[in-house]
């Protein structure tokens, strides 16, 4: 009786005390003395948010942030020799899709007006000729919206007060090319683009010390957090060598995201976390096609978190409105993208969204494991039936791709998109050099740690026979204390499974293990779950933790500091030179898809394909360019290709001829898999090769051979 009546109190103290409603719930894990720790912990962590205390969170964060967008800078020039580049050799730098990125920004401040660029990105036919696309539902291009008119507006008030923003110098390439002009400053466009990028990239050290500030329980955590991004930073992002990348623009928004998902779990919702995460989410949705996936791991944390009873429901509802809005003004900007609609995102607020309705209905369950098993089937049913009810309702088949690509990854199954994706490094199976590297610099050791502390707290509160099977319904909707730390636990298992399973989704990894190495740091969360008092070793500990990670951690920093670089692609430069001279500027170009990126942005020529591969059209259109290296007849080629009024065609015979690690990863052998018909058929890589070598160029008919070099053929239909 004389605990029941302590934790009523305990219940109307929360009751009457907004501000730290969600800190230390009552609730049925509540032991002995446990209880009595609350109050005092409570005031530790309201003197933790003092006015100072938060000032000097602002002026550290700012540091960090000026300090990474410096690094990111001094590494990408280190690597591209930027500053000594034309501008068009700069355009040939920003390879694949970074290359069609780049052409819409330089289109809007191209334009008369910036309505008219974006009008005219948004009637786009020259990206994929025949079709008239609007490249704002396609390519989610709001970075480069963003950007460009900030350009013209520096660049026009610079000019009205005649401020100098660059210097231009005349640069001697040697090896018989012509001196070309150079111009660097912040009013040169690319650099204004590369600087823009980077400001965003930059936040990401911040936002890693803000979350490892709430996980740690103070600036220790930050410190650790942070130093640890640094110390693995090659692992943890590529903005450095690839600025124009939906990532570069999209991921450091979705880390300040988790940064206030933290403080909500952490403290409470209120206004200014709404409307953070509503415009946080919606800029992150805006900024990347990936982000629907994202998105859905973070909502499925927070559902396993709900599911515990970690998170209240008072806390549940404010974020699942402000998910609904942030989708509502995503699908609005983005025309009604049709990949988002039926993304597993949109699934997940929906399961949420009944999960809430149905609660008073799943609160009446005592018995916890049908109560948890109940929650994860409606939970899942809800996501997958919603998905396949909205694709087949509205026809939509944009992301088959990205299933079809995990269905080859653990079965026999192959096709020709698949094998584009998969042969290539990024996409391949998370490889032990990656945990290798983590392993030496500390990540796994700690982050593992975290795990095993966090999984103890589980243990402690959830597996005792009473808890375990018998709810505590009175306290149901209170929530229970670290349910930050149990959403970051989720997380972080659901982001190794990603990158897993995708290398390139290690960006996701990497700074999750940052921010949870300092899970022993929380002098609270230790103290409370775990019975355990580090106060005295909190210092200690973090200096050992932060010298371990700087022993192979700064080996790392001077590694990257160590690459250097200067871009030259005098073929390239060639090429694009020919087809600006001796082709009409409404020429129609078909090629490979990086090179017709690049050829886009630098000759401004309409294009067939390009390399964002998200829609299932410019999958099929690809097919079909592709189909050069293929054995089929090059007559019924040349019929496929004329049939989509191309004019020329870029062929590259490396492509041809070279050699890939992995099997059925050359085009002439992806064609193979799916081509049964033709497999024993002369390749129409042999007949171009015969053709140059024997000089017979009738071979070729009906191709004319028009321009060649070491790398590019170009052929005249």
């Amino acid at each position: 009786m004389v605990r029941q009546k302590k934790v009523n109190s305990e219940k109307s103290t929360r009751e009457k005390n907004h501000k730290n409603a969600n800190i230390f719930d009552a609730n049925s894990c509540c032991q002995g003395s446990t209880c009595e720790l609350y109050s005092t912990i409570k005031n530790e962590m309201m003197s933790e948010s003092s006015w100072v205390n938060k000032i000097l969170l602002v002026i550290i964060c700012i540091s960090l942030w000026i300090f990474h967008f410096k690094y990111l800078n001094t590494l990408f020039e280190n690597d591209r020799h930027f500053s000594h580049l034309a501008d068009f050799e700069r355009e040939m730098t920003y390879r694949t899709e970074m290359g069609l990125y780049y052409s819409y920004y330089k289109t809007i401040i191209n334009a008369e007006t910036f309505a008219k660029g974006v009008q005219q990105i948004m009637n786009d036919n020259v990206t994929e000729y025949g079709h008239t696309i609007n490249t704002l539902n396609r390519f989610n291009l709001y970075s480069e919206v963003l950007l460009a008119p900030l350009y013209r507006l520096f660049t026009a008030y610079t000019k009205q007060w005649k401020i100098r923003t660059q210097d231009c110098y005349w640069i001697n390439r040697g090896e018989g090319l012509e001196p070309v002009e150079s111009c660097e400053g912040i009013g040169n466009p690319h650099y204004f683009y590369i600087y823009g990028a980077f400001v965003f990239a930059g936040s990401t050290l911040p936002s890693i010390y803000i979350i490892g500030y709430l996980i740690g329980n103070g600036h220790l955590g930050g410190i650790i957090s942070a130093a640890a991004y640094i110390f693995n930073h090659g692992e943890a992002t590529r903005a450095q060598w690839t600025p124009p990348l939906r990532e570069t623009f999209a991921y450091p928004v979705f880390l300040a995201q988790m940064a206030v998902i933290t403080y909500v779990l952490k403290y409470r919702p209120t206004k200014w976390t709404f409307f953070a995460t509503v415009f946080l989410n919606t800029l992150f949705m805006l900024f990347w096609q990936f982000a629907q996936f994202a998105l859905s791991t973070q909502l499925a944390s927070i559902y396993v978190a709900y599911v515990l009873e970690y998170v209240s429901t008072n806390t549940l509802k404010p974020l699942v409105r402000s998910f609904v809005a942030s989708f509502i003004f995503s699908i609005g900007l983005l025309f009604g993208n049709r990949m988002l609609l039926s993304s597993l995102f949109f699934g997940s607020i929906v399961a949420l969204s009944i999960a809430l309705i149905l609660r008073p209905l799943f609160n009446r369950i005592r018995f916890r494991p049908v109560y948890i098993i109940l929650h994860l089937v409606v939970y899942l049913g809800v996501i997958f039936g919603t998905k396949f009810i909205v694709a087949k309702l509205l026809d939509i088949r944009d992301d088959d791709h990205v299933y079809d690509i995990l269905r080859s990854k653990f079965t026999d199954f192959a096709n020709f998109h698949t094998q584009l994706y998969t042969c290539a490094a990024e996409f391949d199976f998370l490889t032990m050099e990656y945990v290798s590297k983590v392993f030496y610099t500390g990540l796994i050791p700690f982050a593992v740690i975290s795990l095993i502390l966090i999984l103890a707290m589980l243990f402690s509160w959830e597996c005792n026979w009473v808890v375990f099977f018998n709810r505590s319904v009175s306290h149901a909707n209170h929530g229970k204390p670290f349910a930050e730390l149990v959403y970051h636990f989720v997380q972080l298992i659901l982001f190794a499974i990603m990158a897993g399973m995708i290398m390139r989704l290690k960006l996701f990894l990497t700074p999750e293990l940052c921010v949870m190495t300092v899970v022993m740091l929380n002098k609270h969360f230790m103290y409370v779950a775990l019975q355990f008092r580090p106060h005295k070793y909190r210092i200690p500990l973090a200096i050992a933790i932060l010298s371990l990670m700087a022993y192979r951690g700064h080996e790392n920093i001077r590694h990257q500091l160590s690459i250097h670089g200067e871009y030259s692609n005098p073929e390239q430069e060639s090429l694009f030179t020919w087809i600006n001279e001796n082709t009409k500027p409404n020429s129609v170009f078909a090629g490979s898809m990086p090179v017709m990126a690049n050829l886009k942005l630098s000759t401004e020529r309409p294009i067939v394909n390009h390399p964002h591969y998200e829609h299932e059209e410019i999958r099929e259109r690809t097919l079909k360019v592709y189909s050069m290296y293929s054995r089929k007849p090059l007559n019924q080629v040349y019929q496929t290709l004329k049939a989509m009024k191309i004019d020329y065609y870029v062929f590259q015979p490396h492509s041809c001829t070279g050699r890939h690690p992995k099997p059925n990863c050359t085009y002439v052998e992806m064609w193979d898999m799916i081509d049964s018909e033709n497999r024993e058929k002369e390749s129409v890589c042999d007949i171009v090769g015969a053709a140059m070598t024997t000089r017979n160029y009738d071979l070729l008919k009906p191709f004319r051979y028009v321009y060649s070099s070491r790398s590019y053929i170009v052929f005249q239909l």
